[in-house]
């Protein structure tokens, strides 16, 4: 079951790389958020019932539900429009991302070591260079903050692996940062917003002392 969830989640970095609608972006971010969640119930077996229910704190309302409302705020607020305007089209997108989860794929076997588990290490590295690829693929601002959280979505995959021996205080550390970078970056783009009037990344290139 913990492989299908897994799997799963690869198979939304794949639909990501061809969305072009933001509201695709943050409906892939809210089920990524149960699929998280799923994947902790299921990999940290021995867990407390306190730990798992700050798990279901972190993943379900904070990533599915907080932190979507809040991008989808911030979208509203400044009126970007729907589309998130990709530097390259979509199947060249498809194939970059396929190609990152063929590699990881490839790297985690060439790995030996008993304690990897592959399937995690692929998902975790996958997850973490498509929300970079994201970055720098996306014209518009607030799609660095999604693939921000992207990013953070493999570190917690990659968390999953060292769960059982440190769950709340390696849990706490990541919903700290989330919850902080989020809002610094909610803060900066409403202020962008507020003097520039404009999402895309271009006009940063404008900005002066």
């Amino acid at each position: 079951m913990i492989d299908i969830l897994l799997i799963s989640m690869a198979i939304t970095l794949l639909y990501m790389s061809i969305a072009n609608r933001l509201q695709t972006y943050l409906s892939i971010l809210v089920f990524q958020g149960f699929i998280l969640f799923g994947a902790s119930y299921l990999s940290l077996p021995d867990i407390s019932t306190f730990n798992l229910l700050f798990i279901m704190l972190e993943t379900i309302v904070f990533k599915a539900i907080a932190v979507p409302w809040i991008i989808r705020y911030i979208i509203k607020r400044n009126k970007i429009t729907r589309i998130a305007e990709p530097y390259l089209s979509n199947f060249a997108s498809l194939l970059i991302v396929t190609s990152i989860i063929v590699v990881t794929i490839v790297l985690s076997n060439s790995i030996q070591d008993r304690n990897l588990d592959r399937t995690f290490f692929v998902v975790a590295l996958s997850t973490l260079f498509t929300g970079l690829y994201l970055i720098v693929s996306r014209k518009k601002i607030i799609t660095h903050i999604i693939g921000y959280i992207v990013i953070e979505n493999g570190v917690f995959v990659l968390s999953l692996a060292v769960g059982n021996e440190m769950p709340l205080l390696l849990n706490l550390g990541i919903m700290l940062d989330i919850f902080a970078s989020i809002f610094i970056l909610g803060v900066f783009f409403n202020k962008i917003g507020d003097v520039l009037k404009d999402p895309d990344v271009n006009v940063l290139q404008n900005l002066k002392d």
